[in-house]
């Protein structure tokens, strides 16, 4: 157990940093939706579809542009296994992922 907690403290350590704005907005946003969900469920599913789109929108293009980089570094910045950010970029970007 304590191996694969310094794994995640290694690995989140070498992701690629969101800023701190950012960061907590997203955490308030996930706390909000958490405590609609407790009152209106479907309020809660409606708002993470929105959230659904804003992130296919909004990061349609830099998986464009992730896709062109090596897939081990764009891999290790996610901290995501190779195929796993195939498969992420290939959702955002819109295409194929066996293309």
């Amino acid at each position: 157990m304590d191996d694969w907690d310094r794994h995640i403290v290694d690995v989140g350590e070498n992701t690629v940093p969101l800023p701190a704005a950012l960061e907590t907005l997203l955490e308030q946003v996930s706390a909000a939706i958490e405590k609609l969900a407790d009152d209106s469920p479907t309020a809660a599913v409606k708002a993470s579809r929105k959230l659904e789109v804003i992130a296919l929108r909004t990061a349609h293009w830099p998986a464009q542009k992730a896709a062109e980089r090596e897939p081990e570094a764009v891999a290790a910045k996610l901290g995501l296994a190779v195929d796993a950010t195939r498969a992420l970029l290939a959702r955002f970007g819109g295409w194929n992922v066996y293309r």
